[in-house]
């Protein structure tokens, strides 16, 4: 998995498909943290989402939430919103539609 640094702050993993996936969400659930930072998933590569990923991803928002950062997902296709849908955690992620827009959203939100 791809992680690139943008600030001191803010990192952006670019998730692969699985089987890649499971380890990816794993690796990031276990970085341990160093106050307060940000995440943005790229998802751009993913496909299919199952139930072991949702619950990765809940408790990674779990975990940034506990350490006053914020999660951002984007990239999401059709199918794997689709899943994001019907379990109702589109009301609980925040989404963007692509890196830019998200590392974007996330500097308004800084400035606000």
């Amino acid at each position: 998995m791809p992680v690139e640094k943008w600030s001191d702050r803010v990192v952006v993993a670019r998730l692969a498909d699985d089987p890649s996936l499971t380890e990816d969400l794993l690796t990031l659930d276990q970085t341990p943290n160093h106050g307060p930072h940000d995440i943005v998933l790229d998802f751009s590569s993913v496909n299919y989402l199952n139930s072991s990923h949702l619950s990765r991803l809940l408790k990674l928002r779990k975990k940034m939430a506990a350490d006053e950062g914020r999660l951002m997902l984007c990239g999401v296709c059709n199918q794997v919103w689709g899943a994001f849908l019907v379990t109702g955690l589109d009301k609980v992620f925040h989404f963007s539609d692509d890196v830019t827009t998200a590392l974007a959203t996330l500097q308004i939100g800084e400035e606000a």
